[in-house]
């Protein structure tokens, strides 16, 4: 079988996609991706065909802002971002691409829906693959109705595609995946870049690692406040900062390492507590870890990340003017000596630590493909569900 996955170029957008993409390539089916101009030569050295699809993110964020206004609302700018102008981008470079590579099967990131119109168009099975929680019901309501041009109806499964593989355990299932017909639960598997752990050091004090991913690395503000919280506490402090430069942060205290980009699943493995800015994949890979978190959300799903963990128990979160140093110290404090969270955190980490990993999943995924009635017809429900 011959399948594309399809991402916007950014590493939060893509990596979630490799664990099943290297399970596809690992059984012998044949896997092309298609992502934005910035990471087609990514794909290229982690050994995929790579072709250019679509816009970056930031690129539609530009324009869209242009059109709205510097102070426009989310809902306006992200709308026109993620139901118009991506879509609609990724429609235009798939569209002929499709015929000359003639996939079988198309998997999505969740938010390049633009993949999945154009899978839908050319009669070829389309899988959403999620890589967040689901937009809040009033912007999906929004967003639903301005991608009903492209999709049809019901527009809001142009996000779950005719099947979507969900990576949220149970204690923390998005009520937006409630209603998809075929759904493919997914163990969260790490997918780290082949780059050398950092020299932290072998102190015996607690580790802790702050991140604010790899597109809010340059929060200043926040990273500081951040900083200065945790150097005040007796624990060795690994700030990771991806793309970012480890010298912007100046002079840092003995026991606070600042690098680039580290491998994550090896840092959680060591570590006792995450503070960082919310992303899917470090709330996930935290709590495989079974690791409390600290969350400083600073936009997208982050905020809706935050919620549901300080719902579960198995963190904190601060918002906006709430980040602090004494804010992040005190909360760092707490969940270093309270084990509630850190309980709470493991018991979910059982949780996903049960549920199918990328290579049943793919084994499941291609039953479906090769299952009539096939796409554009009525649905099946997947063995994993």
């Amino acid at each position: 079988m011959k399948i594309l996955f399809s991402s916007r170029p950014a590493y939060g957008h893509l990596l979630p996609l490799l664990p099943l993409a290297n399970a596809a390539r690992a059984a012998g089916h044949e896997v092309v991706l298609g992502t934005g101009e910035t990471f087609v030569g990514r794909a290229r050295q982690l050994g995929f065909d790579a072709h250019r699809v679509g816009i970056a993110v930031g690129e539609a964020e530009a324009e869209a802002r242009r059109r709205h206004g510097a102070n426009a609302e989310f809902i306006d700018v992200g709308v026109t971002m993620f139901c118009e102008l991506i879509p609609n981008a990724t429609v235009a470079d798939l569209t002929p691409l499709l015929p000359r590579l003639r996939p079988d099967l198309v998997v999505y990131e969740q938010s390049d829906v633009g993949a999945g119109i154009a899978a839908r168009h050319a009669g070829i099975p389309a899988v959403s693959h999620v890589i967040g929680r689901s937009m809040p019901a009033p912007i999906l309501a929004v967003a639903a109705r301005r991608l009903a041009p492209l999709w049809g109806t019901p527009p809001a499964d142009a996000f779950f595609g005719d099947a979507c593989v969900d990576l949220w355990p149970d204690s923390l299932r998005d009520p937006g995946t409630a209603a998809v017909p075929t759904l493919f639960r997914a163990r969260p598997t790490p997918f780290d870049l082949d780059v050398p752990l950092p020299p932290v050091p072998d102190s015996g004090r607690p580790l802790v690692y702050l991140t604010l991913g790899t597109v809010a690395h340059g929060a200043t503000t926040v990273l500081r406040a951040a900083v200065d919280g945790l150097a005040r506490l007796p624990v060795d402090v690994l700030v990771a900062l991806g793309p970012g430069d480890p010298a912007a942060l100046g002079e840092l205290p003995a026991h606070v390492l600042a690098a680039g980009f580290v491998p994550q699943a090896a840092v959680l493995r060591r570590a006792a507590l995450v503070v960082h800015h919310g992303g899917t994949g470090t709330v996930l890979g935290a709590l495989a870890a079974g690791l409390p978190q600290v969350v400083l959300p600073l936009g997208a799903d982050q905020f809706v990340n935050a919620e549901t963990l300080d719902a579960l128990g198995a963190g904190r979160s601060l918002v906006g003017d709430a980040i602090t140093a004494d804010a992040v110290e005190e909360a760092a404090r707490v969940l270093l000596s309270d084990p509630t969270a850190r309980d709470t955190a493991r018991g979910v980490a059982a949780e996903i630590a049960a549920m199918p990993a990328p290579d049943h999943v793919l084994t499941d995924i291609v039953g479906w493909v090769d299952r009539p009635p096939r796409h554009g017809r009525q649905r099946r429900d997947a063995t994993h569900t």
